[in-house]
C-alpha cells in the first residue's frame, strides 16, 4: 500500500482496519511520529483489558535478535483479544531481516507499529512497506499552518478559552517544527491564561517569547552562522526553561533541512533573500536576512552531512536522557565551527 494522504490519516489512527497488520510511521517530524503511534496504539488497545495485550520494543534489540518479532507477532493472547507490539527507533537499526518473514505472513497476527525518523523514499522500510498490499506508511512532516491553526484550536478549546487573532499569528510564528514540542507550548501558555476567557498577545509575550521557540531560533542560527559565543550559553539558557535537548536537536534538524530545500533553489539562481520571503510556511521576519546569509554559506553536501549528524544525536539524546546536554552541545559546536571555516572563506 502506498504512503497514506494527510487527509487519510486521521481516519485511520481514529479506526484503523482489521485487516492491517503493519503499520509504519515515520517522517522527519519525530514529535508528530511518537504522537500518532500513541493515538494508533491506544485505539487498537481500547477495549482489551489484557495487560499484556501491548509489547514494546525497541529496534536494538530486534536487530539483535531478528526472529524476535515474528514470535512476538504470532504469540496467541492469553486472554483472547488482538496483541500490539509497538517498536521505536525503527529508523536507526536494520529492520529489514525481522519485517521480511511478516510480510510474507498470510495468517492472523498481531499488529506490528513500528516508529522510524526521516525515512528516504525506495529504500528500507519505508520502500518494503509502500510496495506491500498488506502494510500501511503513514508520513509525518512538519506542520503547515493550517495544521498549526488546528491545534492551537484544538487545545485552545480544550480549556474553555478563546484566543485573539493577533495572539494566534503570534503564537504561529514559534509552532511548528515538532508537534510534540508545539503542542507543549500551546498547553503552556492556556495554563498560564486559565480563568481568563480570552489568551491575548500579551500573554503569548510573556510565555512563548523568551522562553521557547524564538530562543530556540536564536541558538539554531548560531551555529548556522558559526556564532560560537552563542552556542557556548544557548543550551543552558534552554535548559532553564525546561526546554529538552532531544527536541532542541530536532529543531536544529528541522532548520537544516529547510536549508538544505532552499539551497536547491539557491543553485538555480534564485536570489537567497527572495527564496527566504518567499518561504512556506513563512520565516520570522527577524530572522530573514540571517537565514538568508546561512542559505549562502552552506553547500548541499555540507547541509546533507550536518543532516546526518543532527538526525543521531536526536537519536542518541533522546536515547541517553542524562547525556543529552552533552551530545547537543557537541554536535552544535562542531557545527559551528563548520560554519565559521566557511564564513572565513568567503
Amino acid at each position: 500500500m502506498v504512503a497514506l494522504k494527510a487527509q487519510e490519516i486521521d481516519r485511520f489512527l481514529a479506526h484503523p482496519p482489521e485487516g492491517v497488520s503493519l503499520v509504519l510511521i515515520y517522517g522527519p517530524d519525530t514529535g508528530l511520529v511518537s504522537e500518532r503511534a500513541q493515538k494508533l496504539v491506544a485505539q487498537a488497545t481500547a477495549d482489551n483489558d489484557d495487560p499484556f495485550s501491548l509489547v514494546k520494543l525497541d529496534a536494538a534489540d530486534i536487530s539483535a535478535d531478528p526472529t524476535r518479532l515474528i514470535d512476538e507477532a504470532l504469540t496467541i493472547p492469553l486472554f483472547g483479544g488482538r496483541r500490539v507490539v509497538w517498536v521505536k527507533d525503527g529508523g536507526s537499526k536494520n529492520l529489514a531481516p525481522a519485517v521480511d518473514p511478516l510480510l510474507k505472513q498470510s495468517g492472523e497476527m498481531a499488529l506490528i507499529v513500528i516508529e522510524a525518523g526521516d525515512l528516504k523514499k525506495g529504500t528500507g522500510l519505508r520502500k518494503r512497506f509502500e510496495s506491500d498490499k498488506k502494510a500501511v506508511a503513514i508520513p509525518c512532516y512538519a506542520d503547515g499552518v493550517r495544521d498549526v491553526e488546528r491545534l492551537i484550536e484544538e487545545e485552545v478549546r480544550h480549556f474553555g478559552l478563546t484566543i485573539s487573532r493577533e495572539a494566534r499569528q503570534a503564537l504561529q510564528e514559534h509552532l511548528g517544527a515538532d508537534r510534540l514540542a508545539s503542542r507543549g507550548e500551546i498547553r503552556k501558555l492556556c495554563l498560564y491564561a486559565y480563568g481568563k476567557e480570552r489568551i491575548e498577545t500579551g500573554d503569548v509575550d510573556a510565555v512563548i517569547g523568551d522562553a521557547s521557540a524564538f530562543v530556540v531560533d536564536e541558538l539554531v542560527d548560531a551555529v548556522a552562522t558559526g556564532d560560537l559565543e552563542t552556542i557556548d550559553h544557548g543550551i543552558e539558557r534552554l535548559e532553564e526553561t525546561g526546554q529538552k535537548p532531544d527536541i532542541i536537536a530536532n529543531n536544529a534538524l528541522r532548520h537544516f533541512q529547510l536549508l538544505h530545500r532552499l539551497r536547491g533553489l539557491y543553485d538555480k539562481g534564485a536570489p537567497a533573500a527572495q527564496i527566504v520571503n518567499q518561504c512556506s510556511p513563512p520565516i520570522f521576519f527577524r530572522r530573514r536576512d540571517t537565514v538568508a546569509r546561512e542559505i549562502g554559506l552552506w553547500n548541499r553536501e555540507d547541509l546533507e552531512k550536518a543532516i546526518d549528524r543532527l538526525g543521531q544525536t536526536v537519536r542518541e539524546a533522546r536515547l541517553n536522557q542524562n547525556l543529552g546536554p552533552a551530545l547537543v552541545s557537541d554536535v552544535f559546536l562542531t557545527l559551528g565551527r563548520v560554519s565559521r571555516a566557511r564564513r572565513g572563506r568567503r
